[in-house]
């Protein structure tokens, strides 16, 4: 009998489907919270499987460990634990924001294609404006998408339904996306929705074609900063930027600069530099800017929970069996 501890938010129904699986005993903790802190010593050591945000700070407790399903998409907070060397297998929650921040990226572009902003503005000053700008069409627009994980995929498949060309910019070949969640009818599962494919070494003739260019990657040391002046440039003057992704994936003075002088029309942005961002930030007083407070793939949304849950049943299952888990990492020691 393995026995699993729950240190995350309950899902009732999940939980009953849980409590039917053979072979398994599960433990939760009291009030199960989302920060790291300590956790009962004697559950941590009987513990074979281990859900969760944050690592406990008693970790070293965890004796008979041997997998950790993390409720966040971002894993970083379980590097220095060792895992690999423990033969600690770790999952992440890849998947469970795609739908919300791929519709965020559509409403962005239906909103700065036709200038929300302005019409809004114009509402609340009693102003009555039929201008061309307000009337622009986004079929047929270029959608680029840098990187193409499971919300580049969702993207991609909304955007094409829509009618527009969908390029993509990626380290490596599209291909099928295997042991991955994925909310079933969505995304692009066997990799054939981009009408073209560009590598690293193509990044300004990928960019140079762009209407609407969407960070759709992680933040690493790699990728700190990998859109700066040069990048920004290299997109047409009529192009906006959207960035649900991180903030730091693009270097803050060469944005502010481009937004400035029009290098670029526009952007929308839901992650940040500093959070919250600071009231005096130029961002929010720029007419061409739609800031959104990191909500573009919220835990509080009502679907979230159910697919955390979902996701952490499937791995119970496959570890049962002693199969592959899904949304594994590789590489977090």
């Amino acid at each position: 009998m393995k026995r699993l501890l729950i240190d995350v938010p309950l899902h009732a129904a999940s939980l009953e489907r849980l409590r039917v699986f053979a072979g398994v005993t599960v433990d939760i903790v009291e009030t199960p919270e989302e920060r790291r802190r300590l956790l009962p010593a004697a559950m941590l050591r009987e513990a074979a499987g281990l859900f969760c945000t944050f690592p406990p700070e008693n970790f070293e407790e965890c004796r008979r460990l041997r997998w950790i399903q993390t409720g966040s998409v971002g894993y970083t907070q379980f590097t220095g634990l060792g895992l690999a060397g423990r033969g600690i297998e770790l999952a992440n929650a890849r998947g469970c924001f795609d739908v919300p921040i791929a519709e965020w990226n559509i409403a962005m572009i239906v909103n700065l294609a036709r200038d929300l902003r302005g019409m809004i503005r114009h509402q609340e000053a009693g102003i009555w404006d039929r201008d061309a700008r307000f009337q622009r069409e986004i079929r047929g627009g270029v959608v680029g998408i840098w990187g193409y994980g499971g919300i580049g995929r969702e993207t991609a498949r909304l955007a094409k339904q829509l009618g527009m060309t969908v390029q993509v910019l990626t380290r490596s070949p599209v291909g099928a996306a295997r042991d991955v969640y994925r909310v079933p009818g969505t995304g692009d599962p066997d990799g054939t929705l981009p009408h073209r494919v560009f590598t690293q070494g193509e990044r300004y003739e990928f960019l140079s074609g762009l209407d609407y260019l969407i960070l759709a990657m992680p933040l690493s040391p790699a990728t700190e900063g990998i859109v700066g002046g040069a990048e920004l440039e290299a997109l047409p003057r009529h192009a906006f930027l959207l960035n649900p992704a991180r903030g730091p994936l693009v270097r803050e003075q060469a944005l502010i600069e481009a937004l400035q002088h029009g290098t670029i029309a526009g952007a929308a942005i839901d992650t940040h530099y500093r959070y919250p961002l600071p009231p005096d930030h130029p961002l929010w007083s720029m007419p061409n800017v739609i800031l959104t407070p990191h909500i573009s793939g919220s835990s509080l949304s009502p679907y979230y929970r159910m697919r955390l849950w979902e996701i952490f049943l499937i791995n119970v299952e496959r570890w049962l069996e002693g199969r592959s888990l899904l949304n594994r990492v590789d590489g977090c020691d």
